[in-house]
């Protein structure tokens, strides 16, 4: 971005104070804030305390810029926190997960059952040769053995590597390689869109290249036939099964990798980002119980998300157990076999708490609220969103058509970086704003700054940065801490700076505005993509909308938007003149001429990764008439060429 900092144009006004018996009774108070603010240290210090430790910590902070030590001398074990000490406590029979398969089969698993399955896979693990320190990468379908494995790989100090079940076998081969792991856990294949998707094929392809890895462990789920290397693939129903279900647990040191999570970076090698065991468990505990306002005897909770995602790990599995409390996970995809399954579950298991993409939202508001409509949601309670910032009716619409205007919507702001929620509403407290995050919440220092790293004005825009260390934030990048340092905290001296626009309101709120990356200079102002779809959106038949500045003689760089309506617009009325001048015209009154696009091009979809993320770079290749770049992370490619078709009929602001 230029020296000016980022346009703040748009202005949201509705008001959504906390429901009165949710603020009475809510797990945290408004003096929060204060008390957090006066010692963060000590704050930290009381949120540790929720997790059982085998020996306490010597010294809370170890901070030598930019590498963070929390709870330096403690010990304790993530799976004994997320599992042993429940049952321990006399929870054995309460339900951890309800788990639902796609092709509608289903498994409850109480915390007795978890302690048990987890004992066994990690005498499984220790059979075949893994032992503290070993890396174990994870490949696999959203069924219960994932999360058993984790567990196991943190009972015994392995860190376990997650690698998303969407993702090639080439980029499977790069995190295998990376961080040198020995084993993989894997399954024949999962269920999605009705039928069985293979997984070990990628596995046995990745393996090509992987030749220090011994063996491969295979859960059966879809019966599909695979290849089989004898003396390397084990079932997992034969090594498991047969293991004892006890196992004493060791304690391990604070700092003891828990994971490593890779992300995509500019360059093609992705960034294995750490995780460590005490400060994370803590901040993830704390941020779960807080921020849903958790209620372990009575809530059931739902993150619709893959746990091959930092939101998987940290709000499926470790948060939630952590806390004791009873999560449903889902297998499949939303529309199998119909566009309202998500809401037929939430009324099978009666979900009170549910977390969920802007993406997945924008969908359903495709499909029409006529398919959440036609289930009980009224067990409902609290709504949360997740993955990228949420546009204004996006949010309304989440809180009419799935919350039943009751419900409040906590917007998040987090990263697989940040290890845990940093920036987010608490629902007892705050009065929400449509599409904000809010402020920090207590114990981080968030901040919005202009290019020379000063806090700007409330009313104006910049960059998001974190100015103190934060108990969940990653400890570097795996094997290369001059990456680390180079990638989060070169930008701004003392500050780590995540890569995201941001603004702050006239009442000092944080909106976030998506990846600098995605800024565009128009006529010398700098434009949110963000604040461009969100007024797309806003307009009542438009579904979902992604923005990119494309090169332009006169403006520097001119707004071109790829728009999917609603379903009740005809194709006719979407390819023809008037809906794109309405549409422009529509950007104009919302946030002034200067955001109008040049181009509106109507769409079927959206090039999306498999996490639902929209991938601008392929549209800004469309709108720059460049050869299109890596397409492999994409849920389906021929989207690409859907768009390039229409790309020529494309209406232009003459």
């Amino acid at each position: 971005m230029s020296q000016e900092t980022l346009s703040n144009l748009l202005r949201e006004t509705r008001r959504f104070p906390p429901p009165p018996e949710l603020a009475a009774a809510a797990n945290v108070k408004a003096d929060v804030y204060e008390d957090a603010a006066a010692d963060q240290l000590a704050f930290w210090e009381e949120q540790a305390r929720r997790l059982t430790w085998d020996q306490p910590w010597d010294k809370v902070l170890d901070w030598s810029p930019p590498f963070a030590k929390w709870f330096v001398g403690g010990k304790l074990n993530a799976a004994v926190n997320c599992v042993d000490r429940h049952v321990d406590a006399g929870h054995g029979d309460k339900v951890a997960f309800y788990w639902e398969g796609e092709p509608g089969d289903s498994r409850t698993i109480t915390y007795a059952s978890l302690k048990s399955e987890v004992c066994r896979a990690t005498n499984a693990l220790v059979e075949l040769g893994v032992r503290k320190g070993d890396r174990v990468a994870i490949y696999m379908p959203m069924i219960p053995e994932t999360f058993i494995a984790m567990l196991a790989c943190a009972r015994l100090g392995a860190p376990h590597t997650v690698v998303f079940g969407g993702f090639s076998s080439d980029a499977l081969a790069g995190r295998i390689r990376d961080c040198d792991a020995r084993l993989v856990i894997t399954a024949d294949g999962g269920y999605r869109r009705g039928a069985p998707s293979a997984l070990k094929p990628n596995v046995d392809e990745a393996l090509k290249e992987c030749p220090d890895v011994r063996n491969s462990l295979v859960v059966r789920r879809t019966g599909q036939q695979v290849d089989w290397a004898e003396g390397r693939d084990l079932w997992w129903h034969d090594v498991v099964d047969r293991q004892s279900d006890e196992h004493q647990a060791e304690a391990h040191d604070a700092e003891h990798p828990l994971y490593v999570m890779y992300t995509s970076g500019t360059t093609a090698k992705p960034k294995g980002i750490l995780h460590t065991t005490g400060g994370y468990l803590t901040q993830v505990a704390w941020t779960h119980w807080a921020i849903f306002d958790l209620k372990p005897d009575t809530d059931i909770f739902w993150t619709a998300a893959d746990i091959g995602w930092v939101t998987g790990h940290s709000y499926i599995v470790y948060g939630p157990l952590a806390n004791g409390a009873t999560s449903v996970m889902y297998e499949g995809t939303p529309d199998t076999p119909h566009r309202g399954r998500w809401w037929e579950i939430a009324e099978k298991y009666k979900v009170t708490l549910l977390y969920t993409a802007p993406t997945a939202i924008r969908t359903f508001m495709k499909w029409g609220e006529e398919h959440p409509a036609r289930f009980d949601l009224s067990s409902l309670r609290l709504l949360g969103s997740v993955g990228e910032p949420i546009n204004p009716e996006a949010w309304i619409w989440y809180r009419k058509n799935i919350g039943t205007d009751r419900c409040p919507v906590v917007d998040t702001w987090w990263q697989t970086e940040t290890g845990a929620i940093l920036v987010s509403p608490l629902p007892g407290i705050t009065t929400a704003k449509p599409g904000a995050a809010m402020r920090s919440l207590p114990g981080v220092v968030a901040d919005v700054v202009d290019d020379q790293g000063q806090s700007v004005p409330n009313g104006g825009g910049g960059y998001l940065v974190v100015r103190e260390p934060w108990p969940a934030m990653l400890r570097t990048i795996w094997g290369d801490d001059e990456r680390y340092v180079k990638t989060y905290w070169s930008r701004f001296s003392g500050l780590y700076f995540p890569g995201d626009g941001a603004k702050r309101d006239e009442d000092g709120d944080i909106w976030l505005l998506g990846r600098v990356d995605d800024v565009m200079l128009v006529s010398g102002h700098n434009i949110s993509t963000t604040e461009v779809e969100s007024a797309l959106v806003s307009h009542e038949r438009v579904a979902e909308s992604a923005v990119v500045g494309a090169t332009d003689p006169v403006t520097t760089q001119a707004i071109v938007a790829f728009v999917i309506p609603r379903g009740d617009v005809s194709e006719d009325e979407a390819m023809g003149d008037e809906f794109a001048k309405e549409l422009r015209d529509h950007v104009g009154r919302t946030l002034g001429p200067i955001a109008k696009p040049r181009q509106i091009l109507v769409v079927p979809e959206l090039p999306k990764t498999r996490s639902g993320k929209i991938m601008r770079r392929l549209l800004r290749d469309v709108a720059e008439n460049r050869a299109l770049g890596d397409v492999t992370t994409l849920t389906d490619s021929s989207v690409m060429d859907l768009i390039k078709e229409k790309l020529p009929t494309a209406k232009s602001e003459e």
